[in-house]
Order: C-alpha cells, then structure tokens, then sequence
C-alpha cells in the first residue's frame, strides 16, 4: 500500500483515533503511546516507537502513515527568519516562517490556514493567490511537527526550545477553516504532546464576525485583527471582508472577546502605508473607536513584493503615529520587518499552488 492509500494519524484527534486503532484491533493503551510519539517525541517510523511490539509496529506500518509532508523549500534570510515551503501530497503548497527574536534565537513559528486565500486585500501578496483549499487539520499541526525537526527541538524543554509561540497569520483566512484550525489547535496545546500553551498561541483574523466568540470561548487563544483602517470607505478597499462586517461590528465583537482582558489585550495589526492611513486624524480616530478596550496596537511597515501599488510611510511618519497612540493610552510597538530579503515578511506569503478548474471550496 503506497503512503497516499494509507490512512494518516497525525492531526486525528485522540478519539479519533483511539477509534480508528480499535477498529484494527488494537487496545486503547496504543493510541496513547502513539500520541506520546508522534508529538512528545516527534518520530517518524513506526519501529522507533519501542513501547508497542514489532509484530504490532509493522501491523500500524501496513495501514497507516505518520509521514510528513515534503519540504520543498528552505530559505534563511540575513536576519535569521527561516522560511519553509511545504508541499502536500497533492501537490499544493504553502509556507510557514520561523521569526526569531531580535536579542536571541528564540521567537515564533507563523503557520498557514489555508493554501491561497479568499480574501484579496490589497496590501497583501498571499490576497493575490485564489483560494486552493482549506488546510486540514493534518496539514497545520504538520507545520509545527516540520518546524520541531527542521530547528532539532523533539527532547527540549521550556527555556531550550526555540519556537516559544505559535501565530496563525500565515496565508489563508484562518476563521474561515474554523473546525480544522480548532481541531488542529487543541491538538498543539495538549499537554501530553506538543503542549504550546493557549496563551501562547495568537490566532489573526480580518474580521470574520460571526466566528469571533466562538473563537474566544472554545479555544481561548489570543485574538489579533488585521484592521489597517479606522474608515469605512477605506477599509472595504485595504480589506474587502469589511463590506460584509464593518468597523463597527467588529470591534463590537472584540468588545465581547471571551479571552479578553487586561492582561490578554486585543492585538491589533495596522499596516503603515504612506499617504492612504497614516495621517495624525487616522491615529486620532483609532484611539476614539479603540476607546476603553483591553487593546494594543502593532504598527506594522508595509513590506513590499513585486507589483505591490503601495509604499511604506516614512519611520518619522509611523513614530508620529506611535505616539499619539501611546499619549491616547495604547501600546502602540513598531514591528521590525523580519526576512524581507526571502519573501517571509508579513503579507508577503505566497506559494505557486492553482485551484483545478472548476473546482469549488467549501468554505
């Protein structure tokens, strides 16, 4: 039986698969050893797991896979950020990028949602691609697994690992694959595996109303919004998703964040783009609407890739910015790009996968 026949466990909740490992006639103690391995210990081959019989290891090994998927791509930028091209059995890829932070090598791993994406904000490289598909639960936590072995971190504890965070703001729209995303999430934050914790896992969203409660309540991770603009008329053009959920019921929904509070502010993403949303009224306005919310704001340089239409606002013109922020109340760090030199900055995402034609993804 070829690896594409076989029935892959990585990303099978544990019911599932306790279920899937009875109904080969194996004993619900396996499925917990396998769950030791595949994410506490992060091996690859069936004889490696020395807990479970041979007779019992080549049984699994005739049915199912725990293979990962092909790392098409690595590139390391000048800075240090690693990047990963990931390429699934059917032949789409997607990338995910490793940002170190700037006084050590330790940082945070931003994983993808979905191979392409639907939501075509014009700022940003990944809203040039169509939609492919939704990522499965298998294809994201597979994202951790790669990084854990590409950075040689299966063994390490706390202090020793290098990727002390996880950021859903690869490409795709990631509350639009809401039960693969949350599957695969409850998956890097148990305790007997990969044990990310919840508060150390954000989850970025351009605005997808309708799941942001459900978000909040069922997984409790940090919630960050591409919001960019504090206008209307602007923000249904930087951000096309806001025609259908504007500015104000957003923000109302962050107002109601489950996992919100003081010590867990509300991040929000706001690019900085020279002459469209960075004059004195705009940060004005951002502190009035941001009003008593537990919040921050994450000023972030507009990073260019080929063709883009915009330009990034002037470092006196995004300090200026900053500091009506901060004198309003908020937070209000300027990112420093990381990897730009090998396309891993934020929006600049993108991998050469096409949808079929006439193939339709359910949404």
């Amino acid at each position: 039986m070829s690896i594409a026949e076989k029935q892959p466990l990585i990303g099978l909740a544990r019911e599932e698969l306790t279920a899937l490992l009875a109904s080969h006639g194996f004993a619900p103690l396996r499925a917990k050893q396998l769950w030791h391995w595949l994410y506490a210990k992060g091996v690859t081959d069936f004889t490696q797991m020395s807990s479970i019989a041979k007779g019992e290891q080549a049984k699994m090994a005739e049915v199912f896979s725990i293979a990962r998927p092909t790392v098409a791509r690595e590139q390391t930028s000048t800075d240090t950020t690693r990047k990963w091209l990931i390429e699934f059995t059917d032949k789409n890829q997607v990338e995910t990028v490793f940002i170190p932070d700037l006084t050590d090598d330790r940082g945070a791993l931003c994983i993808s949602s979905q191979v392409g994406c639907t939501l075509t904000c014009s700022f940003c490289h990944t809203g040039t691609m169509p939609l492919v598909r939704n990522l499965t639960a298998h294809d994201i936590v597979n994202q951790v697994l790669i990084a854990r072995d590409r950075l040689d971190e299966w063994g390490k504890r706390g202090e020793e690992r290098l990727f002390t965070n996880i950021v859903l703001m690869g490409m795709g729209e990631p509350l639009f694959n809401y039960e693969n995303v949350a599957k695969a999430l409850k998956i890097i934050m148990d305790n007997e595996g990969i044990a990310i914790s919840k508060r150390k896992i954000t989850l970025s969203t351009s605005g997808v109303v309708p799941m942001i409660e459900r978000c909040g309540r069922e997984l409790e991770v940090g919630l960050a919004i591409s919001l960019h603009a504090v206008r209307d008329d602007l923000r249904d053009v930087l951000v096309p998703l806001n025609k259908k959920y504007p500015i104000a019921e957003l923000l109302e929904a962050c107002r109601n964040y489950p996992a919100a509070s003081n010590a867990r502010r509300i991040t929000f993403e706001y690019v900085m783009l020279k002459g469209i949303n960075d004059s004195d009224a705009d940060a004005r306005e951002l502190v009035r609407l941001l009003g008593d919310m537990p919040a921050k704001v994450n000023l972030i340089p507009f990073n260019p890739w080929p063709n883009a239409i915009y330009e990034c606002s002037s470092n006196n013109r995004i300090h200026a910015f900053g500091r009506i922020l901060m004198d309003g109340g908020f937070a209000s760090p300027i990112r420093t790009p990381r990897g730009q030199d090998i396309l891993a900055a934020c929006g600049q995402l993108k991998s050469d996968s096409e949808r079929k034609k006439g193939e339709r993804v359910a949404l």
